[in-house]
């Protein structure tokens, strides 16, 4: 078994159209948690890929709360040594018996759909899980140490384009802020940790990002639309559409982490998103569309069926500033066309 053509692509990608100098990664232990979703598992495959090409030899640490689920998604990397799963939730106690070099924290449930059905089990990665982390970090004298947070963390921003001083007001008395404040928490720790004990942390805040293998039944508004493009249905819109957010394409994103953890200031947060992506969910239907002509598909609305679980952001548009994310050599290359049709013909 393979990597899929697109995702091969996209791993040569992020390995050299980036100028990224991947020379502080050779010969070090990784551990990334999360490590099956979305965006962490292309951190996996990364590594996997620089060993294959250029002899990196990584060793990755890929904690997962479910083998089977791991052992699925990296089946055609089956029996390398190079790659050892641990089983874990980290919002629950753990040890670990050797130490590692660098750290990235991605294990979180992103989605909202799990903001209300669980709202513990959300904010207890982000905070229960960031600490134990932080004194792994802190105890292995760790070169680097990733934190994914998110844009949610803004709230209803003052400002659009958002840079990273721009926060708006969070609700933190509504069941939807478990994850927006959880994962300022997060943050702050990072922060104190770095403060107080040294731990080289660092802060990326991916905005949306997309791109071959996200879960299409997540709840998010561009996954069923990718998803209703696979079965060829016409698009429906549970809103009026108006509603605007800024996409980035996952190798774009995911190269930005590595920037991030590589060449960022510990202390800091850094936006990972693109500004040139910014559409209406309107717009994005039509543009999906647009993409299969011969499919005949056409943009829709709907009510949302009575007792779905979705919380709705209240935030009307969302985009990032990416200036210091640019300032340290990073910035985004897909457009919005060519990344939807290469996520799309990745589930063909």
């Amino acid at each position: 078994m393979q990597r899929h053509p697109i995702e091969q692509a996209d791993m040569e990608a992020i390995a050299d159209g980036y100028g990224m100098d991947w020379s502080p990664l050779a010969g070090s232990t990784v551990l990334i948690t999360g490590a099956a979703g979305f965006l962490p598992a292309y951190m996996v495959e990364t590594l996997m890929y620089l060993n294959e090409t250029r002899d990196l030899g990584v060793r990755v640490l890929a904690l997962a709360r479910n083998r089977a689920g791991f052992e699925h998604r990296f089946a055609h990397l089956a029996g390398r040594p190079d790659l050892v799963c641990i089983e874990q939730d980290i919002s629950r106690p753990f040890t670990l018996d050797e130490r590692v070099d660098f750290i990235v924290h991605a294990a979180s449930q992103a989605s909202p759909k799990y903001y209300s059905t669980d709202p513990v089990g959300t904010l207890s990665a982000n905070t229960l899980g960031t600490a134990a982390l932080l004194e792994l970090a802190r105890g292995s004298a760790v070169k680097g140490f990733l934190y994914f947070s998110s844009s949610e963390v803004y709230g209803q921003p003052p400002r659009v384009p958002t840079a990273e001083g721009d926060y708006g007001v969070v609700d933190p008395t509504n069941v939807r802020a478990c994850y927006a404040e959880s994962k300022r928490m997060g943050e702050n720790m990072c922060v104190s940790w770095h403060h107080q004990h040294g731990v080289p942390a660092k802060i990326v805040r991916p905005f949306h990002t997309y791109g071959p293998r996200m879960q299409l039944d997540d709840g998010r508004v561009y996954a069923d639309f990718v998803a209703c493009v696979l079965r060829g249905e016409s698009i429906a819109l549970k809103s009026d559409g108006l509603a605007t957010r800024a996409f980035c394409y996952s190798a774009d994103a995911v190269a930005g982490f590595w920037r991030v953890l590589l060449d960022g200031a510990a202390g800091s947060a850094y936006n990972i998103g693109n500004p040139d992506g910014e559409i209406s969910m309107r717009a994005l239907g039509q543009l999906l569309a647009g993409l299969y002509p011969e499919k005949g598909l056409t943009v829709s609305f709907v009510e949302r069926k009575e007792g779905d679980q979705y919380l709705a952001s209240a935030v009307s548009r969302g985009c990032p500033d990416i200036a210091q994310a640019q300032a340290i050599g990073w910035q985004p290359h897909t457009s919005l066309a060519e990344g939807f049709r290469r996520t799309i013909e990745s589930y063909l």
